[in-house]
């Protein structure tokens, strides 16, 4: 078949069914639905399980919260669709999603991810995201957060697909392997992108695959609590030290140092500093557990290609960062 289409569920009692039905809408039918429940204690479980004995559907029930990256490999696992598309249970796709993704990785062997226009649900007429990018600061940030969703209505290469609406070419997988579990829960789906970036693969953005998001739903973080404070620390450490080479890491010291001050300032100011420090304290331990790439010179064009893209980020984030403050939308 086409396409395996991997919802995780936590708690979504609220969101799920009507996140299921949109992807059952779907003008593209040759794919198959499987949904992993990361141990709810609400009824969407129950919701979950409704579906059971339809075709093409299937239910993994874990016992506890495993993580975001542990569920979604569950169900890559047992795909059998030639594109895996990850689908948030609080996001509800537009009926042509999932066949503007298809004919997009279609168009290109070499693309591994297609990100989808995400838009708000309460504000559809703003972007949720448009494709992820990285600064050379260190931030993963999300494109087009809060503008106008008009101004993106071009497809384009991105530094990262968000994995919360977006479609991976299976056979990139099997190669660059899946998501990485040290990232429990924030930046696993950079952490995938990048690793696709540095073996030559690219992420791109298609505006016509659409669909809507309630940002934050699962977690209840539409921006901050000690639980994303603390996965936002330890992960903004793991990210560049897995995915830059170590003469990267050197050439980018200062301003990634430069990047965890800020950082560190701005949780202080919004009452998570002790929340963010706890995150750089687990990412002490979980260091030793990466498996670091080796250097290759011959992805020494994609290291470089990285690099710009990033250099490129930060000016993109002070563009925004004086757009939000100006209030321009």
């Amino acid at each position: 078949m086409k396409a395996s289409v991997i919802i995780p569920n936590l708690n979504g009692a609220g969101w799920l069914k009507d996140s299921i039905e949109s992807i059952y809408a779907q003008t593209e039918q040759d794919f198959e639905l499987i949904v992993v429940d990361n141990g709810s204690t609400d009824e969407s479980l129950n919701i979950a399980r409704s579906y059971c004995g339809r075709e093409r559907y299937t239910l993994i029930e874990n016992a506890e919260n495993t993580g975001f990256s542990h569920a979604v490999n569950q169900g890559i696992a047992i795909a059998k669709g030639e594109f895996i598309a990850l689908f948030n249970n609080d996001a509800f796709a537009e009926p042509g999603w999932l066949a503007e993704l298809i004919k997009t990785a279609q168009s290109d062997p070499r693309i591994f991810a297609v990100s989808s226009l995400m838009l708000r649900y309460y504000e559809p007429e703003l972007a949720d995201d448009a494709g992820d990018y990285v600064t050379i600061l260190g931030f993963a940030c999300k494109r087009g957060d809060g503008l106008r969703a008009e101004r993106y209505q071009k497809p384009c290469r991105v530094f990262s697909a968000c994995g919360g609406a977006a479609l991976y070419r299976k056979s990139i997988l099997d190669k660059i392997g899946v998501f990485d579990e040290l990232f429990f829960a924030y930046y696993e789906d950079v952490d995938l992108s990048w690793r696709a970036n540095n073996h030559g693969y690219k992420n791109v953005y298609c505006p016509t695959a659409r669909c809507r998001h309630i940002c934050g739903a699962t977690t209840g973080a539409v921006r901050y609590n000690p639980f994303k404070s603390i996965q936002s620390g330890r992960n903004s450490i793991l990210l560049p030290y897995k995915n830059m080479p170590a003469g990267m890491l050197v050439l980018n010291f200062i301003p990634l140092a430069l990047g965890y001050l800020l950082k560190v300032v701005m949780f202080r100011l919004r009452g998570f500093g002790g929340d963010y420090a706890k995150g750089f304290a687990e990412a002490k331990i979980a260091l030793p557990k990466i498996d670091k790439p080796k250097f290759r010179w011959r992805n020494l064009p994609y290291y470089i290609w990285c690099e710009g893209s990033m250099i490129a980020g930060l000016f993109r984030y002070i563009v925004y960062r004086v757009q939000r403050a100006l209030k321009i939308t």
